[in-house]
């Protein structure tokens, strides 16, 4: 199959409030370097999906106030690439729409659906892991997703239990599962047959448009109505006027839940979805009391399992603390125990509330 066919959509239009400081709903965790690496973790998804997909077939979504961001740090995307929501609806309105412009433009397209800010080292088995499902959905009329091999008991991820019948690459989902307790976390690794949910997706145009036809008739006939100002001067107007009377639902709820057709891969690459600061911690290079750094120089006394990240090369002295997050950017210092992460999106709403809201 011509990679002509092949597309994406890269989703871009998430805050990464659980990454504040850094992350701020003016300029969230996707267009920042996080990994202190050079290239932010947007420029990271592109380059990797374009190493099998044509590079004018990569489409970005996210919210009308990041298209700048976009454009600037992806200069060889052009505007008509850019899907801007004027609204938030969460995952389902905006992949219902890009699907439908993709394939207005091309019937036998087949698609990844992907967020923007995840760590993938091994870029060569994602590539063969994405080729493979694509070759699956051109030829069989499947909503798929990959699956990544679950390491520890995690209460952070939904999870996807297959059919452990079959010894295919490919297999049936029996059902997705909600983000489970510890005890039921342990469960599920124990019975052998269940992946952590990467929120990955591929399919073809035809079978993921068909779904929501299915599924979802109302949000369907709303986007399917637009039909003839898709990549038009015209669709602008449309979607302002259209959009926000979407419904507020995730593509998992409304279709992919409801589906007998789904099926998944089991990644073969490390994945990690980089939702706090915890799981950036453990990407990076620790020192031998195990403390990390992102652009800060650390003198550290009786201190170990820190996160520390500044400005550039700001010297920071510490003793004494253990297990901590210490972020400085501007006009915000955050120490906080990374025990605690998962809070971090409580205290933005208190600084919302009580202090500044353009610090948020």
């Amino acid at each position: 199959m011509s990679n002509k066919n092949y597309y994406a959509i890269l989703m871009a239009g998430g805050v990464g409030s659980r990454f504040w400081p850094v992350s701020t709903s003016k300029f969230p965790k996707q267009f920042h370097d996080m990994l202190g690496t050079g290239d932010t973790l947007i420029q990271k998804t592109f380059s990797r999906l374009s190493n099998l997909i044509p590079k004018e077939n990569i489409f970005i979504l996210t919210n009308e106030a990041y298209n700048d961001l976009v454009l600037e740090q992806l200069p060889e995307v052009s505007q008509k690439q850019v899907v801007l929501e004027p609204a938030m609806r969460n995952t389902a309105p905006c992949i219902l729409y890009a699907s439908l412009k993709i394939q207005k433009q091309n019937p036998d397209a087949v698609m990844i659906v992907a967020p923007s800010d995840h760590w993938i080292e091994d870029e060569q088995a994602f590539t063969a892991n994405v080729k493979a499902a694509f070759d699956y959905c051109a030829e069989n009329d499947a909503l798929m997703t990959l699956g990544i091999q679950p390491t520890f008991p995690n209460t952070g991820y939904g999870y996807i239990e297959f059919d452990k019948r079959t010894d295919e690459d490919i297999k049936e989902v029996n059902q997705f599962r909600e983000k489970p307790d510890y005890a039921t976390a342990k469960e599920f690794i124990a019975q052998g047959n269940f992946l952590w949910n990467a929120g990955i997706f591929m399919w073809s145009a035809k079978s993921v448009v068909a779904a929501f036809k299915n599924f979802q008739p109302s949000l369907y006939a709303l986007f399917e109505s637009g039909i003839d100002a898709y990549n038009t001067p015209s669709e602008t107007e449309f979607i302002k006027l259209n959009y926000p009377k979407a419904d507020d639902i995730s593509v998992d709820y409304a279709i992919m839940e409801a589906a007998r057709n789904v099926y998944v891969s089991k990644a073969t690459f490390d994945w990690n979805d980089l939702g706090t600061w915890g799981s950036l911690y453990d990407k990076l290079e620790k020192d031998s009391n195990n403390n990390t750094c992102v652009n800060a120089k650390l003198l550290a006394e009786d201190a170990t399992g820190n996160m520390i990240r500044t400005a550039t090369d700001k010297l920071v002295v510490v003793d004494g603390l253990k297990d901590y997050i210490v972020v400085d950017k501007n006009d915000v210092l955050m120490i906080y125990p990374k025990s605690k992460e998962q809070d971090i999106k409580q205290i933005v709403n208190k600084v919302k509330k009580d202090f500044d809201a353009s610090l948020t």
